[in-house]
């Protein structure tokens, strides 16, 4: 095997790795702007397309700096692609655990006459 073969091998790993780096850096850069999106309440996604990025840079830990400004600029510019602001508080999601029942130890005396009293009804 020449040296030349070898070279050109490497030269083309190369190029091979550059292009996955930069596929690899558009997809993280795409995801970081959808969530950004999603938390600055752009109703359609497609409004991405529209945003200019080559303002984005990425941090040396690899995070992608910038997005939240661009997002805030972007609903000065084009106010139609977010949700207006609810003046309303919102909902917590419900508790995941179900209800326990309270047992006999953590009632009053009044509450357990009248859980033992429905108890006996429903023999």
């Amino acid at each position: 095997m020449s040296e030349e073969t070898t070279t050109d091998d490497v030269a083309t790993l190369q190029a091979r790795i550059a292009e996955i780096e930069a596929d690899a850096r558009a997809r993280i850069l795409r995801a970081e702007l959808r969530a950004e999106a999603v938390r600055a309440g752009m109703v359609d996604l497609d409004g991405i397309k529209l945003i200019d990025t080559a303002r984005v840079r990425f941090a040396e830990s690899g995070e992608v700096e910038g997005a939240a400004a661009l997002m805030q600029e972007m609903k000065r510019a084009k106010p139609w692609l977010f949700a207006p602001a609810s003046s309303s508080s919102t909902a917590a999601a419900p508790k995941t655990e179900p209800p326990r029942a309270k047992s006999a130890m953590e009632m009053s005396e009044e509450e357990w006459r009248a859980a033992r009293a429905e108890m006996l009804r429903r023999r």
